[in-house]
């Protein structure tokens, strides 16, 4: 009986790949190509970023990324995932490579913003990806009802309505961001 082999990508194979203007991820090895975002979850992850960027750079307290920059969150077979926004606190800033190669590790906070075209399968996926890679809190924003779906690590998870406060406990303390003024134009 003949098998099926499957030729799994590693992370430093995907950082090679010639740049055909489509987004990928890597999962477990296989390389998976990402619809472009609903142009209104791309100005929310931008709201997002905006505010996370302000208050990092404000208490110098890490580095805030957005779409392009990649974590590689396991390795044999290797994934990595590419946040709509990221936080990496800075005793662990230092570890990326000055300008080429994926983050070695997890985001300490890492955003999704739903789209359309999301599936919700791929979301959990995601979300689970991130969480058991190291990940301390994971911010799934659904544009469509207005609110936020907040993981954390140690699998508590709670739904912050748009009349709600979104905070960055315990990764960013003080943080605090209204969930309604993310969805407001």
């Amino acid at each position: 009986m003949a098998h099926a082999t499957t030729t799994l990508m590693t992370a430093e194979e995907l950082q090679r790949l010639p740049d055909n203007g489509v987004r990928s991820e890597l999962v477990r090895g296989a390389v998976i190509e990402m619809t472009p975002s609903a142009a209104e979850s791309g100005r929310i992850g931008a709201e997002i970023a905006g505010r996370l960027w302000a208050f990092v750079r404000g208490g110098d307290l890490g580095i805030v990324y957005v779409p392009g920059a990649g974590f590689q969150l396991a390795e044999d077979p290797d994934t990595v995932r590419e946040p709509d926004v990221a936080f990496v606190g800075k005793e662990r800033a230092g570890l990326h490579p000055p300008l080429s190669g994926f983050f070695p590790g997890a985001p300490d906070l890492a955003v999704e913003v739903v789209s359309p075209t999301d599936r919700a399968t791929d979301l959990h996926a995601k979300v689970r990806d991130y969480l058991e890679a190291g990940t301390r809190i994971v911010w799934v924003v659904y544009p469509e009802e207005r609110e936020v779906v907040v993981y954390g690590a140690g699998g508590d998870t709670r739904t912050v309505s748009e009349n709600g406060m979104l905070t960055g406990d315990p990764v960013l303390p003080g943080l605090s961001i209204p969930v309604g003024e993310l969805f407001a134009r």
